[in-house]
């Protein structure tokens, strides 16, 4: 199995000039490694991937390949609704020594049948050296991986894992029932970690790890150790800040707690902009009342 344990989502900071800031980029990943963080997961949504360049997404790769120095799993987003673009990126950065595996959302806005998604991903399988992890998040993508879908994908040698953000356990526990033991399964959702642990799930690509890595890494392996009354009770102290940063659209929330916490400038590119003032509100007196 590629990893168990927290991967975290990995912000991509920018400057007050929206260029990146790969001095404060560098630092998030000395951060993670300080704090037992189990792999970074980079280029995903949470980055804010649709909004960098190329050149910027491989200077992102450069840096997170020369800090983490194999110690942990670099995963890295490669995903596109336009499957040959998808190939062609996916295969670049397959090809890449320190790149560990892609995640690899469902393609957006096409609407694609499961005919479709299934061959999308088995095309971009084949072109690529590195496993992948599928990306299921209907709630951005309008598409949906229907479990035996990912059933036929999982038999497809480098296809290792699925990161689930569909937010439905009754689906999480259906693919638990029908892939293969060493098929992993990732929440994709900060609030229901421990609930997906308990039918099977391997860890967390979290949102929340950007400023809680040791406290998300714990959770996890309580769970991952049986302990589901110690993961749980992790669970539920952050589960009111992990509404918070969901209360605007990610990543809104969490570069607005970062910047709190002087990891990183509250700066986002457009279309994205700046935490409201709920949201705002929430995540301060959140974050107030984990440090009572």
């Amino acid at each position: 199995m590629l990893f168990e344990g927290s991967g975290v989502a990995i912000v991509t900071p920018f400057n007050e000039d929206l260029s990146v800031d790969y001095e404060a980029y560098r630092n998030l990943i000395k951060f993670h490694l300080e704090n037992h963080t189990d792999a970074i997961v980079a280029l995903g949504t949470t980055a804010e991937a649709a909004c960098l360049s190329e050149c910027e997404k491989m200077k992102l790769i450069d840096i997170s390949i020369d800090e983490i120095k194999g110690k942990i799993p670099l995963i890295v987003g490669t995903g596109s609704n336009n499957t040959n673009e998808a190939i062609r990126f996916s295969k670049k950065v397959s090809e890449i020594d320190g790149v560990d595996a892609l995640l690899l959302v469902t393609p957006y806005y096409n609407k694609c049948s499961q005919e479709g998604l299934y061959k999308h991903y088995k095309e971009i399988a084949n072109n690529s050296i590195k496993p992948i992890i599928l990306y299921n998040v209907p709630g951005r993508t309008n598409v949906n991986i229907e479990v035996e879908t990912v059933k036929r994908l999982s038999k497809i040698e480098n296809i290792v894992g699925i990161k689930d953000a569909k937010g439905d356990l009754a689906y999480t526990t259906n693919l638990r029932k029908v892939l293969p033991k060493d098929f992993a399964i990732y929440s994709g959702n900060d609030d229901v970690i421990t609930p997906l642990m308990s039918v099977g799930g391997n860890g967390v690509i979290s949102v929340l790890a950007n400023i809680y890595p040791k406290e998300v890494h714990d959770l996890v392996k309580y769970a991952l150790d049986g302990n589901f009354e110690k993961s749980a009770s992790i669970q539920l102290k952050y589960f009111n800040l992990i509404k918070a940063l969901f209360v605007d659209v990610n990543p809104i929330g969490i570069k607005f707690a970062g910047s709190v916490l002087k990891l990183y400038k509250n700066e986002l590119r457009l279309p994205l902009t700046k935490a409201s003032e709920k949201c705002e509100i929430l995540i301060k007196n959140a974050l107030e009342d984990l440090n009572d």
